[in-house]
């Protein structure tokens, strides 16, 4: 059974607060983009938006370092490294999103490119067997005679008893 975020959080940050110094460590100038409101801040996020957003910073961070080169590697997915209204468009979207983005590119790339390999050949078919001799159909029969309707045979009897 999985656990409850507050569960997950006590596992493995004990407090909130040491959860929130540690997506606020993550969540630099060059990876996040600083939407976060000065008043409230990050302690009044709930834990399971937190832990998703320490899980996706440090992947990012690990995998891209900077939101600038996770960028960079999305164009090149999608073939559109010199599109600059497209890059633009992307700058402005959360890392989340662009982690997502990301991966669904790398998704398109690797079915694109599975598709366009070449076949394994196959084995050359076996010679057909020799077809058995055709078996004569069977004769029609002359279709039965249909019984006479009730009511003409109603009134059949009807007139013979007159």
């Amino acid at each position: 059974m999985t656990k409850t975020p507050h569960a997950r959080m006590k596992d493995e940050f004990t407090t909130k607060d040491k959860l929130v110094e540690a997506v606020e460590k993550l969540a630099t100038e060059d990876l996040f983009v600083d939407r976060i409101n000065d008043v409230k801040g990050l302690r009044l996020v709930s834990n399971s938006k937190l832990l998703r957003l320490h899980r996706i910073l440090s992947d990012a961070k690990q995998r891209f370092g900077t939101r600038e080169k996770l960028i960079g590697a999305i164009l090149e997915l999608e073939k559109r490294v010199k599109d600059a209204g497209y890059r633009k468009r992307l700058e402005g979207h959360p890392l989340p999103q662009l982690v997502d983005h990301h991966d669904s590119a790398l998704k398109r790339k690797r079915r694109s490119d599975a598709r366009a390999e070449p076949k394994p050949e196959r084995k050359a078919p076996r010679p057909a067997k020799a077809a058995a001799p055709a078996k004569k159909a069977p004769a029609k029969k002359a279709p039965a005679k249909k019984a006479p309707a009730k009511k003409a045979a109603a009134k059949k009897a009807a007139a013979k008893r007159k």
